[in-house]
């Protein structure tokens, strides 16, 4: 019983991403996330109290997602390099490679697509959404802080403002995935920012 409940939580969650990553919080019915996922009301409320709760559990399990995809290839990055700066470039180069030959675009990314729509959220998904955000940039700025000790920055720089430029080259790079129908502008704009650090740090 436990693991039928819990196939058919998850297949609510899938279901329910794919359309909020298409149409959005609001565009997104919870009849067509019932009819696509092939749950009744009774069977979907079992499991969440409504859409608000839906949002909620749908955020935290894409922040747990892109926290393990990112930790994992900055972990396998650390075995290939002991120097903080080749690190962070190895660790680029592979994220960037990930997209390279899938046929699929990139989707999205969840946690965003409800920032965009935040004036519907109440006072602690906000602060969720924004928790999530600070995570990301905490991961790279801790990476970037060890190349600071080790290496003098051609120009002045800031390390959050750094950490900030990953996410604006993720997150864009998939806006630009999204409107051209290929993932090349995303592998660009992560080697665009891998480019940016070798020229900051002298590593070219």
């Amino acid at each position: 019983m436990t693991t039928r409940a819990n196939s058919s939580r998850q297949r609510i969650l899938d279901t329910a991403e794919g359309i909020i990553l298409q149409k959005g919080y609001v565009g997104a019915s919870l009849d067509e996330i019932l009819d696509k996922s092939a749950i009744t009301k009774g069977g979907f409320f079992y499991h969440f109290t409504g859409k608000g709760e839906l949002a909620r559990a749908l955020v935290e399990r894409s922040l747990e997602e892109d926290r393990k995809m990112f930790t994992g290839v900055l972990a396998e990055a650390d075995t290939l390099s002991e120097d903080p700066l080749e690190r962070v470039l190895i660790f680029l180069k592979l994220l960037a490679d990930g997209v390279v030959g899938k046929t699929e675009v990139h989707p999205g990314c969840l946690a965003v697509a409800f920032i965009y729509e935040i004036q519907q959220f109440d006072d602690a998904m906000r602060t969720r959404l924004a928790e999530g955000i600070k995570e990301w940039r905490q991961l790279i700025a801790t990476r970037l802080e060890l190349v600071m000790q080790t290496r003098k920055p051609a120009l002045t720089v800031e390390v959050e403002v750094l950490a900030d430029m990953f996410i604006v080259a993720i997150e864009g790079g998939i806006i630009l995935a999204r409107v051209f129908n290929s993932n090349d502008p995303l592998y660009k704009q992560v080697m665009a920012y891998r480019d940016h650090l070798r020229l900051v740090f002298g590593a070219l």
